[in-house]
């Protein structure tokens, strides 16, 4: 078997590549950018009517498995392609299948808009063209969110598990970080959630992710 992912790590399609790069798995990267067309050729169309990525193409002796949503592509990753040995991403009990496909869906339908909005109007946009109104507001709504994340996670230390689905670091961990990150600009919300802060900031200094972001620890 053998796969190929397209997307860039500036874009959604980070989740499959963080997937991969956990799981330490051999695939083709073919980093098809979101802007310039790329997404709009015949090729691509083919493999995803919608013209975004990421795509995930998995070549199984039975047949091409053709994966898109990027919630989707990492959390197939990780089913199909880890080992459910309670020592990787991978879930390994029903507990934890549910926690990564409940957390990944929250995300996407609870947070994503906001922090994508944070994102734009706080760092991604140049100054001239940001709207820090809008930047607000989408803050405000995140103190929903954030505060049941908060409360998961603390009843998580209770019983003496560190992350979201488990004691380690799972793809239910991921699929919410790779999110969450977006909101970070946002100091005095983050700030505001300790357990979320901290919780976040480990995610995001995963080796896996940082080789992706072409990151490295100081010395």
């Amino acid at each position: 078997m053998s796969l190929t992912i397209h997307g860039i790590t500036a874009s959604r399609a980070i989740r499959p590549l963080w997937v991969a790069a956990e799981l330490g798995l051999t695939f083709e990267h073919v980093p098809t950018p979101y802007q310039g067309g790329a997404t709009r050729t015949p090729a691509f169309l083919a493999l995803n009517r919608n013209g975004h990525i990421p795509v995930v193409i998995d070549h199984r002796p039975e047949g091409e498995v053709v994966v898109w949503e990027s919630m989707a592509c990492a959390l197939y990753l990780a089913r199909h392609h880890g080992v459910a040995d309670g020592a990787s991403l991978t879930p390994a009990t029903a507990r934890e299948d549910a926690e990564a496909l409940r957390w990944s869906l929250w995300t996407v339908n609870e947070v994503e808009k906001d922090a994508l909005t944070v994102l734009m109007h706080r760092l991604a946009m140049p100054p001239d063209q940001r709207k820090p109104d809008l930047a607000d507001v989408a803050e405000r709504r995140l103190h929903v969110p954030l505060r049941v994340l908060e409360q998961h996670l603390a009843a998580q230390q209770a019983r003496g598990e560190a992350h979201i689905a488990a004691e380690r670091f799972t793809v239910a961990d991921l699929c919410v970080a790779s999110v969450l990150n977006w909101a970070r600009p946002a100091r005095e919300l983050m700030a505001a959630h300790p357990r979320v802060n901290a919780w976040l900031g480990a995610c995001m200094e995963r080796p896996a992710y940082r080789a992706l972001r072409g990151e490295t620890h100081a010395d």
